[in-house]
């Protein structure tokens, strides 16, 4: 049976490589986007070109509100494209950056960030958890900013430290339905993160890529292959683990 997988934030950058890549794989998928509805569809339009099937579904994975009418939409697309109850891995993708120092950061800054990368994740996976079938997978997104520090991160690296100790959690609580979950954590990726600040400033750049082994900052194809791989049978023994996909950043 074919599989499927569920990627948050998927219309751009890390999600979209990570959805492109399942397909690759022979996997379908679901791809959701907060506002950039065209972006989710041309992603799905590339997904349907090699013969898989795609489909874009709306979500904003900092309303915690919005999860249950969006499990209902899920539920109610399984049955209608795939004829199933269930889909088999979810990636827990979705995020955005925001830079500040601690003295700097304000509260509604702080709430953002712990509301998508954590508090969502927490939250969004517990919805769907009736829905993830059984032997599945979840790979939650982390940052190489939980094991070096770089000034202006300090909230969002929080959260993903958070989400780094909820993985090891699920991967406990859910080994019972055989469903293995695990973080993977990017280094600095040339995406539209931060406006596209590592991209887009030459400096920037630079200094990231002299912090890496490999000489060069990350693009989008470094992690989401990676991340397809760790969803196949071939890793189906990987559990409760945290995976720096960095090219040996800060070393």
């Amino acid at each position: 049976m074919t599989k499927i997988a569920l990627v948050t934030g998927a219309s751009r950058g890390l999600g979209r490589s990570m959805a492109l890549s399942i397909a690759r794989r022979g996997g379908d998928v679901i791809v959701t986007y907060q506002s950039r509805e065209a972006d989710a569809q041309a992603v799905v339009a590339e997904i349907d070109a090699m013969g898989r099937r795609g489909l874009a579904l709306q979500l904003d994975v900092g309303d915690v509100a919005e999860f249950g009418p969006f499990a209902e939409r899920l539920r109610t697309a399984l049955r209608s494209v795939w004829q199933r109850a269930s889909f088999d891995h979810l990636v827990n993708n979705a995020g955005h950056g925001d830079m500040a120092t601690i003295e700097q950061t304000t509260e509604a800054q702080f709430d953002k960030l712990v509301n998508v990368h954590f508090k969502g994740v927490f939250f969004l996976t517990q919805t769907l958890l009736p829905l993830i079938a059984d032997g599945g997978r979840i790979v939650n997104l982390s940052s190489g900013l939980t094991r070096v520090s770089y000034p202006g991160f300090s909230a969002y690296a929080a959260a993903k430290a958070a989400v780094e100790m909820l993985t090891m959690y699920m991967a406990k609580e859910l080994g019972a339905r055989g469903i293995a979950v695990n973080t993977v954590a990017p280094g600095a990726i040339e995406t539209d993160f931060l406006g596209g600040a590592v991209r887009d400033t030459p400096d920037l750049n630079k200094v990231f890529a002299t912090m890496t082994a490999l000489g060069r900052v990350g693009v989008p194809d470094d992690v989401g292959p990676m991340v397809a791989s760790l969803l196949s049978e071939d890793n189906r023994w990987i559990n409760a683990q945290r995976i720096e996909a960095s090219g040996g950043q800060a070393i």
